[in-house]
């Protein structure tokens, strides 16, 4: 038997599915998921699953495109892929909700390819937030990494990072915002 609250979560989870995408490091050393954050290609993931200039990423319709770093922040674990979007097809851009709104006890789904599993989704709920981390007893496994952390609506609060003690720690959604604006001013300064 179906609940109306078990269809809105499979649409939810299917709506996230179509903005993750799997990240290889160049020459498979390693392996995540990113985040479709602009439909013109820009693709947000962790700097741990990427540690070099370019990487592979499979969108969610199954092509495997070439990805190139334009940014990096090691100390928050931020990194921004582009992709060619005419390569990639049609992509998605997840809808962003800023983390600083959660509150402690909010249902939270995590979307991500843990050990090689594509589009695993997971839920739990939000023990605290900062502006720092989000922390939610949301099931991370490698391969979790740079996915994203949504709301019960399908919003992308943060990228997931780590798990400490049981707990995932995902950077909030304001921080990659920053992190992007960032960027954009050092290409216009350059």
């Amino acid at each position: 038997m179906t609940t109306d609250l078990g269809v809105a979560f499979s649409e939810i989870a299917r709506t996230l599915r179509a903005s993750t995408v799997a990240v290889h490091d160049a020459g498979d050393r390693g392996a995540g998921s990113g985040v479709v954050w602009d439909a013109r290609g820009i693709v947000i993931t962790n700097a741990h699953v990427v540690r070099g200039a370019y990487a592979t990423v499979e969108t969610a319709g199954g092509r495997r495109v070439r990805a190139t770093l334009v940014g990096r922040d090691a100390e928050r674990d931020l990194a921004a892929l582009r992709i060619d979007a005419r390569d990639a097809g049609v992509l998605v851009a997840a809808g962003r909700r800023d983390a600083a709104t959660l509150v402690p006890g909010e249902l939270v789904l995590a979307v991500g390819n843990p050990h090689g599993i594509p589009g695993a989704v997971s839920a739990g709920l939000v023990h605290r937030c900062n502006a720092r981390w989000v922390v939610a007893d949301v099931r991370l496994a490698p391969g979790n990494s740079g996915g994203p952390l949504a709301d019960a609506n399908g919003q992308v609060v943060g990228i997931n990072s780590m798990i400490v003690r049981g707990l995932a720690f995902a950077v909030p959604s304001g921080a990659v915002a920053a992190f992007l604006r960032a960027l954009r001013a050092d290409t216009r300064a350059a």
